[in-house]
C-alpha cells in the first residue's frame, strides 16, 4: 500500500496581502516562500477565516468559521480558548496513523485540555499566548511579564536563543524521529508579527527602505530564511515528493503601535489586521506537492483557510468525520484553473463587523452602516454601491443571517 503523504502547514503571522515577490512585492527578498509557488499552486483570492490571530487559527485547524468553532476573538491570558470538543486536522490525521507536531505559536488556549497536546498533537513546542520576544520568550503585552515557552505542557527555558531557529531545530528533530511513517507538522511562526527582530544582515540590507518598512522587511526575509532551512531539511531527507506543504498568512499586516504602526503591505487592497476589508483577510496562500499536483500555476477562485481541513483529508485519503464544517475541498480547483470556486458564498464576523462574499460582491455591515463593493472592478473597496443595488444588499443580508442562524444548531 502506498505511503500516505507527510503534511507541513506553514503559517506566518501578520504577513501582508502582497508581501512576497510572487504576489507583486518589488522591495522584498522572499526566495523560499516564492519557491513553494514555483513548485505548487498559488491562490490569488484566498481569505483567512478572520482578521485576527486566534480565530483565523480555528478556521485553519477545524475547517469551521471561528464562531462555528466556538471562538469569537483572540484568546487572552484569562480565556478558556477553543473548546476541546472541536475536531482538528491533527486529531483526524493522528487517528489515521500520523505522528503529529505543533511547533511555534498556539494562541488557542493554555489550559490542560486546550493546549496542543489536548487537541491531537503528539508533540508540542512553542508559546501558548499571542506573541513573545524572540530571544527572552516573554509575553509582555498588558503585563505582567510572563515567560511563555513550553514543550508538551512543561515550561522550558532557552534564554537568548532566537525562537524561529528553535522552531526549525525542533521540526528537524521531529522529522528525523518520524520519517519512516507519515507525519503532520503545524509550523506556526511568530513572525513577522511584532516585535520586529530581523537578523543583522537583513537589517543592513534594507537600511535604505523607509521606516517602518525597513524593519518589517528585515523580519520577513529573516522568516523566509528559516522557511528555507525547513524546506531544505525535507529535501535532504529525500521526502520532497512525499510531502504536502501548505503556506498561508494568518491574516493581513498589523498597523498596531507595537508594529511601529505598519510596515506590511496590502497593495491595492483597503484595510489591515482587525479589518474585514480585503487587506485584513485576503492573504498569500500556496499548496505544494511536487510530482502530484500542478506546479508553477495560479488559481483565481475564491478559497479560504477553512478549506485546508477537507482538502488535506481528501489528499491524504482520511475521513474528515461526520461533523459539519464550513470548508470545502480545494482539490478540483487545485487540479484545474477552470473548476468552479468551492464556495457560492463565505461569511465572516469580527467584533461588530459582519461580512459576506458572493461572486464579485462583498457586503460589510457595521450596525446601521452598510457597504457593498464590486471587487472585480473595485479592489480597493472605495466605491460603496449599497444604495445603487438595494436588491443585492437584501439578498446578501438574508444569506448572512441564514448562515449565522444555522451554525447555532450545528455541532
Amino acid at each position: 500500500m502506498a505511503r500516505k503523504p507527510n503534511v507541513i502547514v506553514i503559517l506566518t503571522d501578520d504577513q501582508g496581502t502582497i508581501d512576497m515577490n510572487c504576489y507583486g512585492a518589488k522591495d522584498l527578498v522572499t526566495p523560499h516562500m516564492d519557491g513553494l509557488a514555483k513548485r505548487g499552486v498559488r491562490f490569488t483570492q484566498f481569505y483567512s477565516a478572520a482578521p485576527v490571530c486566534s480565530p483565523s487559527r480555528v478556521g485553519l485547524l477545524t475547517g469551521r468559521t471561528p464562531q462555528h468553532g466556538g471562538l469569537n476573538g483572540n484568546v487572552g491570558l484569562n480565556s478558556v480558548g477553543m473548546p476541546s470538543s472541536q475536531v482538528t486536522i491533527a486529531e483526524e490525521l493522528k487517528k489515521a496513523g500520523y505522528a503529529t507536531a505543533h511547533i511555534g505559536k498556539w494562541h488557542l488556549g493554555h489550559h490542560k485540555e486546550t493546549i496542543p497536546n489536548g487537541q491531537g498533537f503528539d508533540y508540542s513546542f512553542g508559546h501558548l499566548v499571542g506573541c513573545i520576544d524572540n530571544y527572552s520568550h516573554f509575553f509582555y503585552w498588558s503585563g505582567p511579564n510572563k515567560h511563555d515557552l513550553w514543550r508538551n505542557g512543561k515550561e522550558v527555558f532557552h534564554n537568548g536563543e532566537f525562537f524561529p531557529d528553535l522552531m526549525v531545530n525542533e521540526a528537524g528533530a521531529f522529522i528525523d524521529q518520524n520519517k519512516e511513517k507519515p507525519f503532520f507538522i503545524y509550523f506556526a511562526l511568530n513572525t513577522p508579527h511584532y516585535p520586529y527582530q530581523g537578523s543583522p544582515q537583513w537589517l543592513d540590507y534594507y537600511k535604505d527602505l523607509p521606516y517602518p518598512r525597513n524593519l518589517y522587511a528585515a523580519f520577513l526575509s529573516t522568516t523566509d530564511d528559516r522557511i528555507g532551512t525547513l524546506l531544505k531539511k525535507i529535501d535532504d531527507a529525500g521526502l520532497t515528493k512525499d510531502t504536502i506543504v501548505i503556506f498561508q498568512s494568518d491574516h493581513g499586516a498589523s498597523e498596531e503601535v507595537r508594529a511601529h504602526n505598519g510596515g506590511g503591505s496590502a497593495g491595492p487592497h483597503r484595510g489591515a489586521k482587525f479589518s474585514l476589508y480585503e487587506g485584513g483577510i485576503r492573504v498569500p496562500a500556496i499548496i505544494s506537492w511536487p510530482g502530484t499536483i500542478p506546479e508553477g500555476e495560479t488559481r483565481d477562485q475564491l478559497a479560504t483557510g477553512c478549506d485546508w481541513y477537507p482538502t488535506l483529508m481528501e489528499l491524504c485519503k482520511v475521513s474528515a468525520g461526520d461533523h459539519k464544517i464550513d470548508g470545502k475541498s480545494l482539490l478540483p480547483v487545485i487540479k484545474s484553473r477552470k473548476a468552479q470556486t468551492a464556495h457560492e458564498s463565505f461569511n465572516w464576523k469580527s467584533g461588530k463587523y459582519v461580512a459576506i462574499r458572493e461572486g464579485e460582491w462583498k457586503l460589510i455591515t457595521t450596525g446601521k452602516k452598510i457597504e457593498l463593493y464590486d471587487l472585480t472592478n473595485d479592489l480597493g473597496e472605495a466605491n460603496n454601491l449599497a444604495k445603487k443595488h438595494p436588491e443585492i444588499v437584501e439578498r446578501l443580508q438574508k444569506k448572512s443571517r441564514e448562515y449565522w442562524r444555522s451554525i447555532a444548531t450545528k455541532k
